[in-house]
Order: C-alpha cells, then structure tokens, then sequence
C-alpha cells in the first residue's frame, strides 16, 4: 500500500519528506503536498522524516483520515500540482499551523 500524506501537512508544507524519496514520488500544491500512489514503492523513507507526523501508510490510517488515501490519488493526478523533488523551506508561519488539528478546510488548490 502507499503512503499517504494527511492534514498536518496543510499550511506547513515541510519537504524533508522530499528529499528522501527514491521514487520522486511528491508532488506539490499551494499549501499541501501529496504522494503520488503510482509511484510509492512503500519504502518508508519519508516517514520519520515529516516533523508534524503527517504521512502514514494506507493500511494504518486513522478511519478518520481514510478519504486522504483518495485525495493523495487525485491531487497526484491534478495538472496544477507538480512533482517536487528537493527539498525547500517550509510555508510562511509554518510553527502557528504545526499543532493544529482538522485543517482540511484550508487545503488550496492552484487558482483558488
């Protein structure tokens, strides 16, 4: 099963995750970032990586974070998220969002 990004993510956006993977799998929107399934080979390389705990296997995730499995899926595919493969500084006042539950209202997609 692949990996999964879930909503720690959102708003912090930490790439250490990034530059780990040996499959170049990550992609990357305004204020998120995914994992592409096609393309996770289930190293989990990028796990302990992520400093808010935001990825997790398929078969582990929370049921409360079981829709994030398909939105990995289709972000992957959404032509305004592109493939990142190094890593960068996190989004601006990342320490403010790092602790905050729930943040899936927030998730932008480019153009919005």
């Amino acid at each position: 099963m692949p990996f999964v990004v879930t909503d720690s993510c959102i708003q912090c956006k930490y790439t250490d995750c990034v530059s780990v993977c040996p499959m170049d799998c990550f992609v990357e929107g305004p204020n998120f970032l995914a994992i592409d399934p096609d393309g996770c080979i289930d190293c989990s390389m990028c796990v302990p990586e992520c400093p808010v705990g935001a990825i997790y296997n398929a078969t582990d995730l929370p049921a409360a974070m079981a829709h994030f499995e398909d939105l990995n899926a289709r972000l992957a595919k959404h032509p305004g998220w592109k493939p990142i493969t190094q890593a960068k500084a996190p989004m601006p006042n990342h320490e403010k969002w790092k602790d905050v539950a729930d943040k899936l209202p927030m998730l932008q997609l480019p153009g919005e």
